[in-house]
């Protein structure tokens, strides 16, 4: 008991100001002090205890929540590629598929020009073939009017009856021979 009371008694033995000590020896402490420093660690303690819980509640639901988002940021980057892969395919075949109908379009304006030649040069043989033909009927007209011309001048009645009479006779003979 000597030692309770020297705890209270002897203010002349405290440690200094400023340095903070625990006493351990549970008969040297006050029996109320203790009370008092449990009584409020219980109570303040409860809603420690309960923050500490809901703490411990909300970072769980957080590390889900990330691990959710991690997930999802994944499958999202997996889509990504895949879809950056087809839209590379979708892109190599669409240039493939110009430069194909760009050959093709040169082909069809090469056989369009191919063609339209040919009928230049038909229409061009065809409008060649009608003035030769054009110039032959006026070459033909004019010798034939110059024979006439030439027959009318040179041609009296009597040697034109003559000449008739002849060919009459000629015509005769071939009949005959015929028959």
């Amino acid at each position: 008991m000597k030692n309770i009371t020297d705890s209270f008694v002897s203010v002349g033995h405290w440690p200094s100001a400023g340095s903070f000590e625990f006493n351990t020896d549970i008969l040297a402490t006050n029996p109320i002090n203790l009370s008092v420093v449990l009584g409020i660690l219980i109570f303040f303690g409860k809603g420690v205890c309960a923050s500490c819980v809901r703490i411990l509640s909300t970072i769980r639901n957080s590390e889900e929540l990330r691990r959710g988002a991690a997930e999802q940021l994944e499958r999202a980057r997996a889509r990504l590629r895949k879809v950056e892969m087809e839209a590379d395919e979708y892109r190599l075949n669409g240039y493939s598929e110009i430069e194909r109908e760009k050959i093709n379009l040169i082909n069809a304006t090469c056989d369009s020009l191919e063609q339209l030649k040919n009928y230049k040069n038909e229409t061009l043989f065809f409008e060649q073939q009608i003035a030769v033909n054009q110039v032959r009927q006026q070459v033909f007209q004019q010798a034939l009017q110059r024979a006439l011309g030439t027959l009318n001048s040179c041609l009296n009645s009597e040697l034109h009856f003559r000449t008739i009479s002849a060919n009459i006779g000629i015509l005769g003979s071939v009949e005959e021979i015929t028959d």
